[in-house]
């Protein structure tokens, strides 16, 4: 053979082993550093590790992201059954079996590996090509809590949620680094939450999928919902800022502008530039120091604009930039810039935060301008003017105005205060002194700790603002440069009063305000799973209101039904005409000894007693037709003061219907012996009509009142003697003996104390095994 052919032959037979071999070096065993007889916990369990300790975001070796994806694709075949099963009996992962097909597939491997492995596994997570721009902007859970969610009072934040192997967050990422980078040298804050290990924070803020785009703003926060472009962003961000944080200044405008320094007690700031909308820095700087400073804005190539541009000679061609203090006439500082600069813009307005002479409105404007002292080097004076309000007072402040305006110094600050607002303020430096009645005062003060102990000394005379006065107090200045002994009085201050915050009801109504927007906000924006709360409560409350009305409905019919007569007698009739007329009083506007009483039936027997629940008890009025209207009156009197009890429900029983109902009941209470002498003499049985039954459906046991007899308590008469004469005068509305009817109320007399003892617990009691059925 050739030398030629043989090379050739030998060389097509080495390159299927040279393929295998290079495919053999890749062991996903080896990778995870398991056994093959592992379990699929073991190997999930080694996986987990190996992640956590190679993943590219937290180990920086060079090498580190392509160990991570050998790991995560030795984990791939390994997860897999079938795979796992094709790399142990042909050292491949492929499902395809035998000879031929598992060299051809694994040449093809070791083939394609030079063009395909690279770009597919490399891109974009090759640690050359990825863009690393987010790490710096990286959250955690406490450093969300602490530090972002209150500077989100002082900027707004645009915040990504994303994680491994999301390519839409890789699709969003040129245009994310572009705004992110824009926005952040404007003053917003950026902020990126990797869900794979944050989740905690990924939950918290609410995102359920990545990428997640949302602003945060005042601690509360707001999702983005448009497409992902860079106009789209910046709206979104701008969207946040309230929306009166700058006002457009015109000729019109700007004297009432700058002239409410005194009610705002702030410096005034006018921004002057040729862009017809306010800037996003300058909104963005307006939040910033909005407790600070008040924002007005002058667009200088507006008609309307040019008294204002004369006036204070501004260049229309450069943004300039005015601080306001005391004097609207002319500025206090001045800066101009082709480009203003954040920074720029940071330094100018952190030297002018506060007027020359502030007025102290609360204690954290008094911590500001009067810090406590840290060392014998960086002491700290304020001089205050103790003052009133009104033209009396007017001349005595201006001239402190000039006499700070004069002596400022960065050691010194210049501060008053109205003593009729902060009473406890001016008592504890002036000590209630007749001297000071009516009349201004000066106090060099210093404080010492963060408790309100402050080192202080008045000035001995009231401050008029004379040429002495003046010589005086910069007297006791110098003398206090070098003798801080000069202080010599001590005293402890309270927190000053809040003089600017707004009354509780304007509060509740601003976060009632924003409460609504946020829901309805939530209704058009959000997706379901936001909405769920909020539409587990509608839902809850509907049904809790609509099973409500039902039950009331129900009840009410119940309660007002009337059972059929039980014959067609002419009693029966007249009978019904006197429930009729009974029913139209009780329907009337309830009065004293006004008791709802309803009829014990077949209908409600399960609910009103069977099945009542523990602890209630059921008042039964046992009562005729011929007797009901007189027993139901004086049954409402005896009861009406239990009716506050909840435990307490009153109902009657026919005595014409239920007979045997009751005389089972009965034969339980062994000395509920019949009322001598009392039968009806048209059906010539027992006489039951003014028994009471205190029935307790949950324990199975009831409580007996019986009626007195004739004759006691004054001679009780009894029932009329011609009970077809009863019920003839009855049926015309009138009774025809009144002693009659007399006796027929007598017999729930001393109901009531009946009752305290039902309340106390002393009646006897009578058990049943259960209760009979109310046919």
């Amino acid at each position: 053979m050739e030398p030629g052919r043989a090379g050739c032959l030998l060389l097509l037979l080495l390159l299927p082993a040279l393929g295998a071999a290079a495919l053999g070096e890749f062991d996903p065993y080896r990778v995870l550093g398991v056994g093959r007889s592992s379990s699929q916990a073991d190997i999930k369990k080694a996986y987990k590790r190996l992640a956590r300790e190679w993943h590219p975001d937290k180990n920086k070796d060079p090498g580190a992201e392509d160990k991570f994806i050998q790991i995560s694709k030795a984990y791939e075949i390994l997860s897999n059954e079938e795979k796992r099963a094709n790399f142990d009996r042909y050292g491949d992962a492929g499902e395809s079996q035998g000879f031929a097909q598992q060299h051809h597939r694994q040449f093809h491997r070791f083939h394609d590996g030079f063009y395909f492995d690279e770009s597919f596994f490399h891109f974009p997570f090759n640690s050359e090509r990825r863009d690393t721009s987010d790490e710096k902007y990286l959250l955690h859970f406490s450093h969300y809590i602490n530090e972002i969610v209150p500077d989100s009072f002082k900027k707004p934040y645009l915040i990504k949620i994303t994680s491994d192997w999301c390519f839409s967050c890789i699709h969003i990422e040129p245009v994310w680094k572009e705004v992110a980078q824009e926005l952040e040298a404007l003053g917003a804050g950026i902020g990126v939450v990797h869900a794979g290990y944050e989740r905690r924070l990924a939950h918290h803020l609410g995102a359920h999928s990545t990428p997640t785009l949302l602003g945060l703003i005042n601690g509360k926060i707001t999702f983005f919902h448009n497409a992902v472009v860079r106009e789209n962003l910046r709206q979104f961000v701008e969207n946040l800022l309230p929306g009166n944080l700058v006002e457009k200044i015109t000729d019109k405008n700007y004297i009432r502008f700058l002239s409410d320094w005194k009610k705002d007690n702030k410096p005034h700031v006018l921004l002057f530039d040729h862009m017809p909308v306010v800037p996003l820095l300058y909104k963005l700087t307006a939040f910033a120091y909005r407790d600070y400073l008040s924002f007005g804005y002058v667009y200088v190539g507006l008609r309307g604009t040019e008294e204002l541009s004369s006036q204070y000679n501004i260049n229309v061609y450069t943004p300039t930039m005015m601080i306001f203090k005391e004097h609207i006439d002319r500025p206090a500082d001045v800066v101009q810039a082709r480009e203003m600069k954040k920074q720029l813009i940071d330094d100018f307005l952190s030297q002018n935060k506060f007027l020359m002479v502030a007025r102290l409105t609360n204690q954290r404007l008094f911590q500001e301008l009067c810090p406590v002292k840290k060392s014998h080097r960086q002491r700290k004076h304020c001089v205050v003017l103790l003052t009133g309000e009104g033209e009396k007072f007017a001349e005595a402040y201006e001239a402190f105005l000039t006499f700070a305006v004069a002596n400022t110094k960065d050691t010194l600050r210049f501060v008053h205060i109205y003593s009729d607002r902060q009473p406890e303020f001016a008592e504890a430096l002036l000590m209630d002194e007749e001297k000071y009645r009516g009349r201004s005062a000066v106090v060099i003060l210093e404080r010492r700790n963060n408790v309100g102990k402050i080192a202080y000394k008045a000035l001995e005379e009231a401050w008029q603002g004379s040429k002495e006065d003046n010589f005086i107090l910069l007297d006791l200045l110098d003398q206090l440069r070098t003798d801080p002994g000069l202080l010599s009085s001590e005293t402890v201050m309270a927190d000053l009063n809040d003089e600017l915050a707004p009354m509780f009801l304007v509060r509740w109504f601003y976060s009632t305000l924003d409460y609504v927007s946020d829901c309805w906000d939530s209704l058009f924006h959000s997706n379901w799973r936001e909405m769920m709360p909020l539409l587990s409560l509608l839902f809850s409350a509907l049904f809790i209101l609509f099973g409500t009305v039902i039950v009331q409905a129900f009840s009410d019919s119940s309660d007002t039904r009337d059972s059929p007569p039980s014959g067609k007698e002419e009693t029966a009739t007249k009978t019904e005409k006197n429930d009729a007329s009974f029913s139209k009083e009780s329907n009337r506007i309830p009065k004293k000894g006004f008791v709802e009483v309803t009829e014990l039936t077949d209908i409600n027997y399960t609910s009103n007693l069977v099945r009542l629940r523990p602890g209630h008890m059921n008042v039964v009025l046992i009562l005729s037709n011929s007797t009901k209207t007189p027993l139901l009156q004086k049954f409402a009197l005896e009861v009406y003061t239990f009716t506050g009890s909840s435990s307490l429900h009153f109902s009657f029983l026919s005595l014409d219907k239920h007979r045997e109902w009751l005389e089972y009941l009965l034969e339980f209470a062994q000395d509920a012996a019949p009322i001598p002498n009392q039968y009806d003499k048209h059906f010539l049985e027992r006489d039951y009509t003014g028994y009471v039954l205190a029935l307790n459906g949950h324990k199975k046991y009831f409580c007996l009142f019986k009626p007195h007899r004739s004759g006691d308590e004054g001679g009780t008469l009894g029932l009329c003697e011609d009970y077809d004469a009863l019920q003839h005068t009855e049926a015309r509305g009138k009774p025809s003996c009144s002693p009659g009817s007399r006796s027929i109320k007598n017999k729930l007399h001393k109901l009531s104390f009946w009752m305290e003892r039902l309340l106390e617990g002393s009646l006897q009691r009578f058990y049943i095994p259960s209760w009979p059925a109310l046919d």
